[in-house]
């Protein structure tokens, strides 16, 4: 069964092994007992399918990078991370805890590896193979996540005394990719297509869809394309199509999506799971605290397949008609029933009818009634269960990567090459044709794309990305890629004016969002109709890279700080 390995986690997290693991990131973390038999093999691997590992996260829904970017806003703490702050230094904690996080799985992949063969008496060499390569492949995940945020880092492939570990050198991020490129093909070779079960464990797919993510933010172009394609050219079982539905994609529901190319469990019954407070309305028991940015509803196109700003379908007193239905399905429309309340925050909508209780209840929605009710006026529909207002949990599996940003991969690759073609049509055609609940077939049922301009192929795979993607996770990195961070997390986050204030005529909004050419809206002509949130910032002459923990070149002093840090 698919929790198989969440009940094999608990029994690694108890064990006082994994402890003696958490204080020693660098330094060898096997007992001569240890790696003895499949078991233990199983275990040591096991243990490294924890969504730390994977995907740092916040106590809410919804991935830890999405608040760094210009998609989402978060009221807590004053609203404002180092990130978007502009403030971002070495004592950051949250960069810490990435880089410790990542060099400790990297250090229990390394003990792994220098111990497996223990065991082979006991042993069928094949498991121990198919292990190895999770194994690899997971430490390699690791890499590409240090080398796209923090640059040139340490490459440590074995287990080092404590002393030495102190003494390293940075590896350039060149180099790494190298070596990561060799890591990703090794876990392809020998990870099955398939386990046959809904097991979640890494598979051969997932091998070449980290190796095309990581090629992508490296700009290198003919390994996405190449890499992205053999996701796309598997055949029977254990190769992916796009689920049916984007929303139940994102539910209970779509947990065994063969869109799905590699996902970490989590269910409520074995205590893996989150709070989604913050995600929920406040008239559902929530915080509303956790919402999109105006930035991110604007970004999502008419059903004519325009931008607003060039669409006569865009109403800005009436913004979820006429749009990408992915709207919809990400954020709450305005006037509709979700959580078991008609939701609306609008100023004069004080009272608001519960259909999970049959009666006009006040509304806690609008910020005439309450004070902290969502700021710029959404709140997030995609990947809320209705039953989270109730529990006050969620479980829902994370997932990692799936086949769509294959797809689109494939085609920002082949763009960048300069070989747009039919095949990059039909790789975005698919896409916005789920969207839409059509096949890709259907043309005259969604905005099908028929150019084989490559500065508008460009600008509508960005906007692809950022809506099919939306609180995924990838959107900053997007920025970052695209040395795009400099426009878009300098410009203020806004949302809805105070009440008093609110000129109840331009409700929601007041006008067209101006969008450029980037993608990137422009809010500052709106004047006193808007209210500023958030003056975000973000120094370009460091923050393309994160520093390095200040405490990691204290007791190295090998390890140089990246730059302006």
């Amino acid at each position: 069964m698919k929790h198989i390995i969440i009940a094999l986690w608990m029994l690694m997290i108890v064990t006082a092994s994994c402890k003696k693991l958490d204080l020693n990131v660098l330094d060898s973390p096997s007992t001569e007992s240890f790696y003895t038999n499949q078991v233990q093999l199983e275990l040591a691997i096991n243990d490294l399918y924890r969504l730390v590992f994977w995907s740092p996260v916040k106590e809410t829904t919804g991935s830890w990078e999405e608040f760094f970017s210009d998609n989402c806003y978060y009221r807590g703490g004053g609203g404002s991370n180092p990130v978007i702050a502009g403030s971002l230094n070495s004592s950051d904690a949250n960069v810490a805890t990435f880089w410790t996080d990542s060099y400790k799985a990297i250090a229990r992949v390394n003990a792994f590896l220098e111990n497996k063969d223990k065991a082979a008496a006991s042993t069928p060499a094949a498991v121990i193979t198919r292990l190895e390569a999770e194994a690899r492949l997971i430490r390699a995940f690791q890499y590409a996540k240090l080398i796209s945020h923090f640059g040139d880092v340490p490459l440590i492939t074995k287990t080092l005394p404590l002393a030495e570990a102190n003494q390293v050198s940075k590896t350039t991020k060149a180099d790494i990719y190298t070596f990561l490129k060799a890591e990703f093909d090794f876990a392809a070779s020998n990870l099955p297509q398939s386990y046959g079960t809904a097991v979640k464990r890494l598979t051969k797919g997932a091998a070449l869809a980290f190796k095309a993510r990581t090629a992508l933010y490296m700009n290198d172009w003919a390994t996405a394309k190449e890499a992205s394609l053999a996701v796309m050219q598997l055949t029977g079982a254990g190769s992916y199509t796009l689920n049916a539905s984007y929303a139940s994609l994102f539910q209970k529901a779509g947990e065994l999506s063969t869109e799905i190319i590699f996902s970490i469990p989590r269910d409520q019954t074995q205590k893996v799971s989150g709070v989604p407070d913050d995600m929920l309305t406040r008239n559902a028991g929530g915080f509303g605290a956790t919402m999109p940015t105006r930035e991110l509803v604007d970004a999502f196109e008419c059903t004519d397949g325009k931008p607003i700003n060039e669409s006569s379908l865009y109403n800005p007193l009436n913004p979820f008609t006429n749009r990408d239905p992915r709207l919809a399905a990400t954020v709450v429309p305005f006037n509709t029933y979700w959580l078991g309340y008609n939701y609306t925050p609008h100023p004069d909508s004080t009272q608001v009818w519960s259909s999970k209780l049959g009666r006009k209840v006040t509304n806690n929605d609008t910020r005439s009634v309450a004070p902290f009710a969502s700021f710029t006026g959404f709140v997030f529909k995609k990947g809320i269960e209705q039953s989270w207002s109730d529990m006050h949990v969620e479980d829902n599996d994370a997932i990692i990567i799936r086949y769509a940003e294959i797809l689109i991969t494939y085609a920002e690759a082949k763009i960048e090459l300069g070989e747009a073609d039919a095949t990059v049509l039909d790789a975005v055609n698919r896409i916005r044709a789920r969207a839409y609940g059509v096949t890709v077939d259907q043309t005259t049922s969604y905005p099908v794309v028929t150019t084989l301009n490559t500065v508008d192929l460009k600008k509508i795979v960005r906007r692809e990305r950022r809506v099919e993607f939306a609180f995924e996770g990838l959107r900053y990195m997007d920025l970052i890629r695209w040395k795009l961070a400099e426009k878009a997390l300098t410009r203020p986050i806004i949302g809805l004016p105070d009440p008093v204030n609110q000129n109840r005529a331009k409700f929601p909004f007041p006008g067209v969002t101006p969008i450029d050419a980037d993608g990137i809206a422009d809010y500052s002509g709106f004047g006193s109709d808007v209210k500023i949130l958030f003056n975000r910032a973000f120094d370009k002459t460091k923050q393309y890279l994160w520093p390095i923990p200040v405490q990691e070149v204290r007791l190295n002093p090998k390890l140089t700080q990246n730059p302006n840090y």
